[in-house]
């Protein structure tokens, strides 16, 4: 590898590493603290500042992991033929799928009836790499168009409803289906624009050719993200195209500027993804020359995604059941029927801001030294062609 190549894999990797620990604490906040039980955190009439950032900043979390994954398909690109990437986007998409119904809602729930299956993050992360496996064959041009198409034009379908149909909740409606008595699935990540976000990565890949100048780079992808927060502020001030909702006027700044900010992201609406992209963008404008041990230890997760997202929601889940035991409300309390925060029966546990952000640190902390040994056992055996599907 180049001396060139190398800080930009470490900045893809430092960011992946990033959004993983700060995803954490919007779990940890689920299974920890108090209102989450009782109100949305992004509710301008009735959350606080901290609580409200709490939740705002994780929102960057999905969507730079999915445009990174567009990177990673465009870099595995460079080492494989067209068909060899494409199977390989294809059979790694399917497992996703399947790790998502089976380990991933069993980790959230504890629950071996599956009462409620959840279509969530790795899910679309499937479904966009299959997606991405007939799109690689397409001129760079048509990707780049459909991943502008869908992202900047699918709050046009916000108005549109088709009851009762899974199709079309699948694609762009967060709705939850009934498949057996007592039984429920629910497609919280709808495909659109998801899809669009990793086939957008996927395109940006090439910023990060070997022969790509990085002061170049850089300086696009500064523009890129400056523009992209201009148009939020822009489409904001508007107040008529962009999410579904439109901001609300309390007669209060800072309720105000929370509703302006409560923007939509099941699904990712288009003033989400100018957001959190733009956000993206911006960083990895700036972070290729870091350097530094805080560096290190974030890509150490950023190398090893997958692996560290099924342990922390295992370990997330099971202290939370430790804790709703020693609280009065029974280990039992924690096999869930459904998400955790829409469970009545846990109504009046959990505990304030601080001991969500101790947790959360906790949880961190005792899965680097399993992220670095899985690292470093990734690194010292690429011979071994599984280790590319975790």
């Amino acid at each position: 590898m180049t001396a060139t190549a190398k800080p930009r894999i470490e900045s893809i990797d430092l960011l992946k590493g990033l959004v993983m620990v700060i995803m954490a604490l919007d779990h940890v906040r689920d299974y920890f603290h108090y209102p989450a039980f009782f109100y949305d955190p992004s509710d301008p009439e009735q959350t606080s500042w901290p609580i409200f950032f709490t939740r705002f900043i994780t929102n960057f979390c999905a969507p730079a992991f999915s445009f990174l994954a567009g990177i990673s398909a465009f870099m595995i690109g460079k080492r494989k033929a067209p068909a060899a990437l494409s199977a390989f986007l294809f059979k790694r998409g399917l497992w996703l799928i399947f790790i998502e119904i089976v380990i991933i809602n069993f980790g959230w729930k504890f629950d071996v009836q599956f009462r409620h299956i959840g279509l969530q993050t790795i899910w679309s992360l499937g479904v966009s790499m299959i997606v991405l496996a007939g799109l690689i064959h397409l001129p760079k041009s048509i990707i780049l168009l459909f991943s502008c198409l869908l992202i900047f034009g699918h709050n046009l379908l916000d108005n549109i409803h088709f009851d009762g149909s899974v199709v079309w909740s699948m694609l762009h409606e967060r709705k939850v289906f009934e498949i057996a008595d007592g039984h429920v699935v629910g497609f919280a990540y709808a495909l659109i624009p998801w899809i669009a976000v990793m086939s957008l990565g996927y395109w940006f890949g090439s910023f990060y050719d070997n022969s790509y100048e990085s002061t170049k780079r850089r300086k696009i992808f500064n523009w890129l993200g400056i523009g992209s927060l201009l148009l939020f502020i822009l489409l904001s001030a508007f107040n008529k195209y962009g999410d579904k909702q439109a901001w609300v006027n309390y007669g209060d700044t800072s309720k105000t500027l929370m509703s302006i900010l409560d923007i939509d992201k099941y699904p990712p609406s288009l003033l989400f993804l100018l957001v959190t992209l733009g956000g993206t963008f911006i960083f990895l404008a700036n972070s290729e020359k870091l350097k530094g041990k805080a560096v290190a230890f974030f890509s150490v997760f950023g190398r090893v995604p997958f692996f560290y997202y099924i342990l922390h929601i295992y370990l997330i889940h099971l202290m939370a059941l430790f804790a709703a035991a020693f609280t009065g409300f029974g280990w039992q309390s924690m096999i869930l029927p459904k998400f955790v925060t829409r469970v009545e029966a846990l109504k009046g546990y959990g505990f304030n801001l601080i001991v969500v952000y101790i947790v959360w640190i906790v949880v961190v902390l005792l899965l680097y030294p399993l992220c670095k040994k899985f690292d470093r056992y990734k690194q010292s055996h690429k011979e071994k062609w599984w280790l590319s599907y975790l």
